[in-house]
């Protein structure tokens, strides 16, 4: 008997190896097809690999290589994190998500990271590489630079958030390996990665990485979305000492990615009596890129049939949307991980239950602008905030107030109308949609410019879908045209 183990184990063994490379093979030619890595932090070592070395668009995936540059020009004392920076009219005019502070607003960069990392502020990420590289074109270049000397063969980028761009491009590999080069290289600051909520002035706003204060032992790292990508995330958690990095793209949702996430890391930590039968996949850096374009999801995530405006902000439950996407089915999915998580608390939960579960209670982290300030000075810096986030009550008839634009509103086309041409809102690119749901004031409007006129019309009502803005009826020529909110990206 025992001299029969060694066969069976190496029949096994080659039975795995032939479904896995027939699996691997297989995968890029599935339509929709979404890619996804899970490795060891500490070793690189590959666990599971789906299309991994396909080019994808990062979106604001894109702000971990920001941070990074960022984190290393403070260790290399070319500035600190009290260094004040300073909201310039680019930085202001970037699309939602953002802050939206008005030009010449400063802040340290410390507060620029905090609200960068967990609102996935395009604003902030501008700042920063206004900050550190002089412009967006020397910032990324500089993030270019460091893609290549990390290993990242696939990656290139032309901005720091992650708004869409063609040159903009990336992969799940370079992402695994982009990811472990922060937490090797940067332990100091890694709790910019996993800061569960922050709050500026009245405002709180939790990480858009639903496995923070979820999924036990989250801890990092961010999410990303822009129409053409899906939903991004890259994800890492650790228990009993042992680190692992998910890394899924294309998903559907924004719980669908975390549930992907979770059921990645899930079985990762779970294969440690099962390493013997799993062939080597190697390290990261050792995966071999596929010379291909970028899939482009445009239609599938924000095409007509989706009921509302996609966002990185989204709560749809993952059921919504028909079970996660990939090769998983929902149902088998959700029942090896309702296996695997036997004897977590809460018990047998399952992943799309966890992430629609309310998070752990955490203090939020205070932000705010200015100089760093602690004890009173900081309680009056915080107050000051808040002060200039209260809404003024409008002015004149009250039945005639315009209503409030909510998180679903687009900005109209360009008025036809001569006379109104000076109310249109800033310029947006197309499938600039990207990390939530918050709208912006359009450029030509002062940032303070919250109150409504008594006399303005309603705004128009928002596109059905994508990141497409719907045609406002023309305007009368006596009545000026309410201003409509930047789009989102």
């Amino acid at each position: 008997m025992h001299a029969l183990r060694p066969l069976l184990r190496k029949s096994l063994f080659n039975l795995f190896a032939a479904a896995l490379a027939s699996a691997v093979l297989l995968a890029p030619r599935t339509a929709g097809a979404e890619a996804l890595l899970l490795i060891e932090a500490d070793s690189g070592k590959v666990l599971q690999a789906e299309n991994a070395t396909i080019p994808w668009y990062p979106a604001s995936v894109t702000k971990i290589m920001t941070a990074y540059v960022t984190l290393k020009a403070v260790k290399d004392g070319r500035l600190t994190l009290d260094t004040l920076l300073t909201v310039s009219p680019t930085a202001a005019s970037q699309s939602p998500s953002k802050m939206g502070f008005r030009p010449g607003t400063q802040l340290t960069v410390d507060n620029a990271l905090k609200m960068m990392m967990v609102k996935s502020a395009n604003d902030m990420a501008v700042v920063l590489a206004e900050g550190v590289g002089g412009s967006i074109d020397g910032f990324s270049a500089m993030m270019n630079d460091t893609a290549q000397k990390l290993g990242m063969t696939q990656t290139s980028y032309v901005n720091p958030n992650g708004l869409p761009a063609d040159g903009q491009i990336t992969s799940a590999r370079d992402l695994g390996i982009l990811s472990r080069s922060f937490l090797r290289d940067l332990p100091e600051y890694e709790y910019f990665v996993h800061i569960p909520a922050i709050r500026f002035g009245k405002r709180v706003t939790g990480n858009f990485n639903k496995l923070i204060g979820r999924y036990p032992g989250a801890d990092g790292f961010k999410t990303g979305f822009i129409c053409a990508s899906g939903y991004n995330l890259v994800a890492s958690a650790t228990r009993n000492g042992r680190r692992l990095i998910a890394v899924v793209l294309g998903a559907n949702s924004g719980t669908a990615r975390a549930v992907k996430a979770a059921q990645l890391l899930e079985r990762g930590f779970s294969q440690d009596n099962l390493t013997w039968l799993r062939p080597s996949l190697g390290t990261v850096d050792r995966l071999v890129p596929v010379d291909a374009s970028p899939p482009n999801l445009r239609e599938d995530m924000c095409g007509g049939h989706r009921k509302r405006p996609a966002s990185d902000d989204d709560d749809a439950l993952i059921a919504a949307n028909g079970g996660t996407s990939g090769s998983a089915s929902a149902t088998g999915g959700e029942a090896q991980v309702t296996f695997f998580t036997a004897g977590l608390q809460p018990p047998l939960m399952k992943a799309s239950e966890l992430m629609a579960s309310a998070p752990a209670a955490a203090e939020p982290v205070l932000v705010y602008t200015g100089p760093t300030r602690t004890g009173t000075a900081l309680i009056a810096a915080v107050a000051a905030d808040a002060d200039q986030q209260a809404t003024p009550k409008p002015r004149g008839k009250k039945s005639r107030v315009a209503r409030k634009p909510d998180a679903t509103d687009k900005p109209a086309d360009k008025p036809k109308d001569a006379k109104t041409a000076a109310a249109k809102p800033a310029a947006t690119k197309p499938d600039a949609k990207s990390d939530t749901k918050s709208a912006a004031k359009p450029a030509g409007t002062k940032h303070a410019a919250a109150k409504h006129d008594a006399a303005a019309k309603p705004a128009e009502k928002p596109a059905a879908s994508g990141d497409q803005a719907a045609k406002p009826a023309k305007p009368k020529a006596a009545t000026k045209p309410a201003a409509k909110p930047a789009n989102n990206s």
